[in-house]
């Protein structure tokens, strides 16, 4: 067993090594240290002396002995004191950094002695007495030579424990003010004559964890001792904290500072700023540390596991416990490069670990998940790190943060966002005389992180509690993570060679929940039948009905059934059968409907081929699918005009059959339906859908699938009383939902003119002329109809809209104007045969941000799986994969891409083909799924993950705004910026030179109240319209390259007034640099949180303000506090509007 190995054994057991001079020093608990392990110790005394030195970084220099010092001078604070007085200026009414607990207290209380071993606890520690002088903008520690503080007794007999416990919490939430003592509160609240609680609050400033320990420690000793009449029996202490903090500063010189600091440097290059958990609530600009508690408790026997495995393992407890949370936080947020914030108790000397005070240094604990290995081989890399961390540990944190300059924000902690500790001291009941003492943890309202786990060893077992921000998550989210740690905690006993990347995470309940229960969706429909022959069984229901109508022409069910067996017989005399492949290129007509109708009859599938698009796309698809037979139109084919588009289809070598001017020759042909041998699993039509790499992909759609779709289904019910409206593209797939929707149903199909679909107004008429009863529009389409005319909507049965992620304000217009009698927002992507889920919108929340994508429809299944195929877990984004009768055979000539997107695995013993769509989405509680975003459409930053998507919407909140667009673009390589793309409400309309700044500035000033500054894009383009695609949505690849990018911050700009001359000449005095421009940032010119506090002292004092130092971090440029002081000015002195110099920051 290696050194380190037999080091964590002995800490798993509760025993305490440290250097001593030459020698070794030793505390175990009692009954531990056994003859076997002393012996161990004796034979391995040199190799741990040599590895504690090497570890601990010569922290017992003797250079410099911890002695008490004189105090007649300037105590400084030590730098835990000072990062945390820091903190404190930031919110000084602020709860955040109290440190409570409450002591449940049964049996005979003597007041008397509880009193006295407080008050004597408070004397024997110098810290318990301190407050916080500042001189010149500088914090010194001022000590006061003694104090007592006498313990309210507050009668709550009677009331029930949860009001009471609303009593602790408002206690523990009570402010300190660092400049008055004491530091400390200690109230007793009597709930029966031999019940008590015991509410004890300090500021984080004068104690850490260890500390409680002590107190505790000394609380029993004490007053067992007073209750007896007995004197103090504990020993006087050698020093106190203010020794240990000017002990501290001269120790941690220049060399042992960047000795360390090289480590950070090194260790944190390129982290991640920001972990990313999927929060049930977006992140505010601004950190705001409401939190609140959810508590847990491991068995006995899996925390008797987890000693074992730790032992087996050679490492800590600790250790195992965090690496299992570092893998939770992978499995929760995607990301394998986790930071994890840890607090050390930093007593490398014997002479401080009797002390109270705040010792406690913050380490940032950084693990990487690469190659998925199994938990054993990841719990080394956490080990090494950990133990790496341990011998860099004095090293104050901030002056990490320092260093390394992460971006700065209020919105969130720098370098880490969540924490991880093992407390060291216990909760287990204290047996005192005549009482019993027991530790409990307080809910205090507040969470200094995102999310905080901490774990506590009892004789009972593990305990732990959550302390979460309130304004990120839910409890119910919290509540799960609890069975998702357990049950990873579970599988890694059992087999901790498992891949971390494949480890149990749901419940059982839960897995049958999302796999199962929500994926209920079988329902009987005639799935033996093609589409043909369900349409010749309508005819015969309803022959005299009229089918379709484009403009003034109509067919009854029974004419466009003749005219399509016609073809259908004469496309089979030129060797069209099952699965051979047709083009159609036609103008939204009649003879459209005819013509895909009699391609299916003869046994063909159709490929739509949209005469708008690009020759070079159309050239593709003809290139790719060596069509055969193509179905056009004489006006169409002469109406092309130019060479090269009439020699299209003459080279793709296909007979083209021209619709009009061929139709002679075609009623030539039998009227009677043909016969074929198709079955539902031929091919009904291959659809051309964008690719990634910038060539068009054939998707090859099945019968079985638009069978599906439109018949016995369960998000629409069509009849024959039905006019269903043609509004989409034919080479889009929502036309299959319209055709066949209607043609399969005996309902009426009235086709749309693209010119009518993109003109609200007439298109709003059209559908009341025509009695549309069902529509369905792209989501862009929808948005634009709304805004004109929201009432347009009102006369339907069913609306249907989908394509692209929606903006809930034009939902809630066309709700708040007449909505239809359904409002169904669908998705689907086209491999799932047009739609996969649909949602019934009934209302929309004030403070929508989306519109859910619902659930999934009828014989179709969905599950949102991980990159390991591992299904998340509720609120956890993943990528969304489809299964059921809808699946398209595959990509048409592209076996390679098939097989990367259409897998299989194994669910519940069963194996399931099922389509990856590339979607992120996640489910939300009750079942329904929301959409995050396209996997490929997330986008990094400057280190930050960003969800283009969630831009897009805080932009279309703005009232404004009517569209929006946010893309990534990179223009110069390596400067990759955010562009936001808006298009103006129409009464705001005007052209991008005569757009005012003001509004621009008005707006980026709303996304910087709503979205970190790291989201805020760095240019706003305005737009009369967004280009969109043929298919009717948002086309990316046109939005035009900006005109301006700001290069302001990297110019230097002097002073222009007196307000800003000052404070640059406060800053360089302060920097200590030469020269300050208006738009250079604080912290990049080299300063830190004490410096900005010494420069809001100065400011301060040169204006005669107040301002908070979160000002320094909001607006860190001389211009912007500038702009601040001077609206100040304006408003306490009345100035004029002429007298305040504008600044309009550009990003």
């Amino acid at each position: 067993m290696i050194t380190e190995e037999f080091l964590a054994n002995l800490q798993t057991k509760g025993v305490k090594i440290w250097i001593d001079g030459d020698q070794l020093g030793c505390r175990a608990p009692k009954g531990v240290m056994t003859a076997a392990i002393q012996q161990e110790l004796l034979k391995r005394k040199t190799e741990i002396l040599a590895f504690l030195k090497e570890a601990q970084t010569a922290t017992q220099s003797t250079s410099f002995p911890l002695i008490p010092v004189s105090r007649d001078g300037e105590l400084p604070l030590s730098f835990a004191q000072q990062r945390m007085w820091f903190l404190h200026q930031l919110d000084k009414e602020s709860p955040f950094y109290n440190e409570s607990l409450q002591l449940r207290i049964n049996g005979k209380l003597s007041v008397t002695a509880l009193e006295q071993s407080i008050n004597e606890i408070i004397r024997r520690h110098e810290a318990l007495r301190t407050t916080f002088t500042v001189i010149e903008g500088v914090p010194f520690q001022a000590i006061s030579p003694t104090f007592t503080i006498t313990i309210p007794v507050v009668d709550l007999q009677g009331l029930k424990e949860a009001d009471i416990q609303q009593i602790v919490t408002q206690e523990v939430r009570q402010p300190f003010d660092l400049g008055i003592a004491p530091l400390l509160r200690a109230t007793l609240l009597r709930q029966e004559a031999e019940s008590h609680l015991l509410i004890l609050t300090m500021h984080h400033i004068i104690t850490d964890g260890w500390s409680m320990g002590i107190f505790f420690k000394e609380l029993e000793v004490l007053y067992d001792a007073f209750s007896k009449g007995e004197p103090n029996p504990l020993p006087e202490l050698t020093v106190q904290y203010a020794d240990f903090a000017l002990w501290q500063r001269q120790w941690l010189t220049k060399e042992v500072l960047e000795k360390q600091l090289d480590y950070w440097k090194q260790q944190l290059v390129n982290a991640p700023p920001l972990l990313e958990l999927p929060t049930d609530y977006p992140r505010p600009p601004v950190q705001t540390f409401s939190g609140a508690t959810k508590k847990f408790q491991l068995p006995e026997h899996l925390t008797f596991e987890l000693v074992t495995l730790s032992q087996k393992s050679g490492v800590t407890l600790f250790m195992t416990l965090l690496a299992a949370f570092a893998v939770l936080l992978h499995r929760y947020s995607g990301v394998d490069d986790i930071c994890i914030g840890s607090p050390f108790a930093n007593r490398n000397r014997q002479e401080i670990d009797p002390l109270i005070g705040c010792f406690v240094n913050t380490l940032v604990l950084r693990t990487q998940i690469e190659d998925n290995p199994s938990f054993s081989q990841f719990l080394q890399q956490v080990r090494s790190v950990v133990w790496d961390a341990h011998a860099q540990q004095d090293i104050p944190f901030e002056q990490v943060v320092e260093a390394l300059q992460p971006e700065r924000s209020l919105g969130y902690n720098p370098l880490f966002q969540v924490m991880f500790v093992l407390e060291n001291f216990s909760l287990d009941t204290l047996e005192l005389p005549g009482i019993s003492l027991t530790p409990e943890m307080v809910e205090r309202g507040t969470s200094q992180c995102d999310l905080s786990l901490s774990i506590w060893q009892t004789q009972e077992g593990l305990i732990g509690s959550w302390e979460y921000n309130s304004d990120l998550f839910e409890a119910d989210t919290i509540a799960r993570m609890t069975g998702h740690f357990q049950t990873l905690l579970e599988t890694i006993v059992s087999d901790p060679n498992h891949r971390v990347g494949k480890l149990p995470l749901l419940t059982e309940s839960e897995r049958h929940q999302l796999l199962v229960e929500w994926n209920n969706t079988q329902v009987d429909y005639p799935q033996d039948k093609c589409i043909h022959q369900l349409f010749e069984e309508q005819v015969e229901r309803t022959p005299n009905a009229v089918a379709v109508v484009f403009d003034n022409q109509q067919l009854t069910y029974q004419q466009l059934n003749t005219q399509a067996n016609q073809l259908a017989h004469y496309l089979r005399s030129l060797g069209v059968k099952a699965d051979v492949l047709v083009g159609i290129c036609v103008e939204r007509s009649v003879e459209m409907i005819v013509g895909i109708l009699g391609i299916l009859k003869a046994g063909g599938a159709y490929v739509p081929l949209d005469p708008e698009y690009p020759q070079e796309r159309l050239s593709f698809m003809l290139e790719d699918t060596q069509l055969s037979v193509i179905l056009s139109q004489e006006k169409l084919v002469s109406k092309l005009g130019d060479r090269e588009a009439r020699q299209l289809f003459a080279d793709c070598k296909a007979s083209v059959i021209c619709l009009d001017s061929n139709w002679d020759i075609i009623n030539q042909q039998t009227k009677y339906n043909p016969t074929t041998s198709i079955k539902p699993d031929n091919l009904a039509y291959v659809m051309y859908t964008s690719g990634s790499t910038g060539q068009p992909k054939g998707v090859s759609i099945i019968h079985r699938g638009v069978v599906r779709l439109v018949k016995q289904t369960d998000y629409i019910s069509i009849s024959t009383q039905d006019v269903i409206a043609q509004a989409s593209n034919y080479a889009f797939d929502a036309a299959t939902f319209e055709i066949w929707g209607a043609l399969l149903n005996g309902a009426r199909l009235v086709g749309v003119s693209k010119e009518l679909a993109i003109s609200p107004k007439d298109f709003a008429a059209f559908i009341k002329a025509q009695t549309i009863s069902v529509l369905f529009l792209t989501t862009a389409l929808f948005n634009q109809i709304a805004q004109e005319v929201p009432s347009a909507f009102n006369s339907l049965r069913h609306l249907l809209f989908g394509g692209e992620a929606v903006d809930p304000k034009w939902v809630k217009k066309v709700l708040d104007n007449g909505a239809p009698q359904r409002l169904l927002h669908v998705y689907g992507p086209t491999e799932n045969t047009t739609f996969t889920s649909w949602y019934l919108v009934q209302d929309v929340p004030e403070d929508a941000t989306t519109i859910a994508i619902g659930r999934p429809i009828a014989n179709t299944q969905v599950y949102i799986l991980d990159k390991n195929l591992q299904p998340v877990t509720v609120g956890v984004p993943g990528e969304l994969h489809i299964g059921g009768a809808g699946l398209a055979q595959g990509y048409f000539n592209r076996p390679e891409t098939t097989a990367e997107k259409f897998i299989e695995i194994e669910l519940f013993n069963k194996v399931e083909r099922l389509y990856k769509t590339g979607d992120l989405v996640r489910y939300l509680p009750d079942g329904n799924i929301e959409y995050v975003g396209r996997i490929d459409n997330q986008v990094k930053i400057r280190g930050f993950r960003i969800e283009l998507g969630e831009i897009e919407t805080v932009v279309s909140q703005y009232p404004h705004v009517q569209a929006s667009c946010v893309i990534a673009r990179e223009d110069t390589p390596g400067d990759k910026r955010l562009v936001a793309y808006i298009v103006p409400q129409k009464e705001q309309t005007c052209t991008s030179t005569s757009l005012s700044t003001l509004t621009v500035s008005e707006l980026r000033s709303f996304l910087k109240q709503k979205l970190p500054e790291y989201m805020v894009p760095s240019a706003i383009v305005i737009l009369e319209a967004l280009p969109l695609t043929p298919n009717g949505k948002v086309d990316r690849h046109a939005l035009p390259v900006p005109d301006f990018y700001s290069e302001v911050a990297d110019k230097y700009v002097a002073p222009r007034t007196s307000i800003e001359k000052t404070l640059a000449q406060i800053w360089a005095q302060v920097l200590k640099v030469e020269q300050v421009g208006i738009h250079d940032n604080f912290f990049e010119l080299g300063g830190h949180s004490l410096l900005a506090i010494q420069v809001l002292s100065e400011i301060n004092s040169a204006f005669g303000l107040d301002l908070s130092i979160q000002i320094m971090f909001e607006s860190p440029t001389v211009a912007g506090i500038a702009a601040y002081i001077e609206v100040v000015d304006l408003v306490t002195q009345n100035l004029s509007i002429k007298e305040v110099g504008s600044e309009v920051v550009e990003f």
